[in-house]
């Protein structure tokens, strides 16, 4: 066999820029649009991908970045305990996945499949991205997520929709490198927009330092905090495991035996974890990335190191994080009337992919119950008001949805049963 790992340094830094280009658009909205400093998301992609190669050798060539499953978490957590708690939280979501490569070191993957089946998987991932939904739609009509209008309604419609409809034909039609990065042809469009109507505020890009520090911001350790973000890693957990399998088959290594399951997911929950210590979003394996390395047949893991360095390097750039955070939200409103039905649609693609049979009552009880609880806003816990605690959205319909499928009769027969 070729060996692939003896690319030129040339060519490594050139592909790892190129990486670098294919994951920025996804890397830097999450944190917009959950309010978190996207310089610092940038310095936490680049280290908790490097931490990863650390972990597993430098074998997989991932790179790790914000994870969209944690968007409703961290908006709801941020109002509800502050960002320092909402950090601690995502620290300890993070020790999830340790937890969980432990379990799979001790008795294989198969727990992982017995406790988190595609039955319970698929409807906690359509809640993650059809939650959403509302603050996407108010978003592209010029709105903040609880409605207050920042823009008006027919401006922001002709800025929202352009930057939709550029994303859907660079998706569906691009070609080659271009149709990996739909978002960030959304995001210049919308932005020309934007600049075309006046509302781009240029003055703080104008007063921002080339060089400045990023806004790290310690955090702080809240127990409803943490159980109200800790039962969301359960989905980008599985969301790991089958980036790491779908990457082996781009590369043609099997990566859940070398370096092992156990150490991918042990390396991407102590990214997670230094993500929520310097305030930044946690980590989650790029399926934009995995089709660039596909597409560009370079398998080799060192090109994600030089991916992290300029992700860290951009990270120091004043100007660069102030020119991201004056994107107009009819900007990204638009783009996310996409993204997260696209969330939405990789749930429900679960379900069919793994013919899960909805005529069986224990299915169609957990997938019923998972979509309303997730969706619908109920609440389990002391109360309503702002200083109550309860589990609700996306934490408590991952809660309900494991323990429907271990309670039910029939625990492991989800799967739809072949006509004779």
């Amino acid at each position: 066999m070729q060996d692939e790992f003896n690319d030129p340094l040339w060519r490594q830094v050139l592909s790892g820029a190129q990486m670098l280009f294919v994951a920025f658009g996804a890397l830097v909205l999450m944190p917009l649009i959950t309010g978190l400093d996207p310089n610092v998301a940038l310095f936490t992609a680049g280290l908790g991908t490097l931490l990863f190669q650390l972990v597993t050798g430098r074998q997989v060539p991932v790179f790790l970045a914000s994870s969209f499953a944690f968007i409703t978490p961290i908006i709801l957590a941020k109002g509800q305990f502050g960002l320092a708690e909402t950090m601690g939280g995502i620290m300890a979501a993070g020790f999830v996945y340790t937890f969980l490569g432990l379990a799979v070191k001790i008795k294989g993957t198969g727990f992982i499949d017995r406790l988190l089946p595609p039955v319970v998987i698929g409807p906690v991932v359509i809640s993650i991205g059809l939650a959403m939904a509302p603050i996407a739609a108010n978003m592209a009509m010029g709105k903040a997520g609880d409605g207050t209008e920042l823009i008006p309604y027919s401006t922001a419609m002709w800025i929202s929709m352009p930057a939709l409809l550029t994303t859907i034909i660079v998706a569906v039609f691009g070609k080659g490198i271009f149709r990996l990065v739909p978002i960030i042809a959304g995001v210049l469009v919308g932005f020309g927009m934007s600049f075309a109507f006046g509302v781009v505020d240029t003055a703080k890009i104008a007063a921002a330092s080339w060089l400045a520090l990023p806004h790290f911001t310690a955090p702080a350790f809240n127990w409803q905090a943490i159980l109200f973000i800790v039962p969301v890693a359960l989905a980008p957990a599985i969301e790991h495991i089958g980036g790491v399998i779908a990457v082996g088959s781009v590369t043609g290594r099997d990566y859940l035996k070398k370096p092992g399951l156990h150490r991918t997911l042990l390396g991407d929950g102590i990214a997670t974890t230094a993500a929520g210590l310097f305030g930044g979003p946690p980590n989650t394996t790029y399926a934009e990335v995995t089709g660039a390395v596909m597409l560009t047949k370079n398998y080799n893991p060192k090109i994600m190191t030089w991916a992290s360095i300029f992700a860290i390097s951009l990270a120091f750039v004043g100007k660069f994080g102030a020119l991201l955070q004056s994107i107009p939200v009819p900007v990204m409103g638009g783009i996310l009337c996409l993204l997260f039905g696209s969330i939405a649609a990789v749930g429900l693609n679960t379900m069919i992919r793994h013919k899960v049979d909805m005529a069986e009552a224990r299915n169609l009880v957990i997938v019923s119950v998972t979509l309303v609880f997730g969706i619908g806003g109920v609440l389990v816990g002391t109360g309503t008001g702002p200083d109550d605690f309860g589990l609700k959205g996306i934490a408590l319909c991952a809660v309900v949805a494991i323990a429907l499928n271990l309670l039910l009769p029939g625990h492991g027969d989800w799967k739809k049963t072949p006509q004779a």
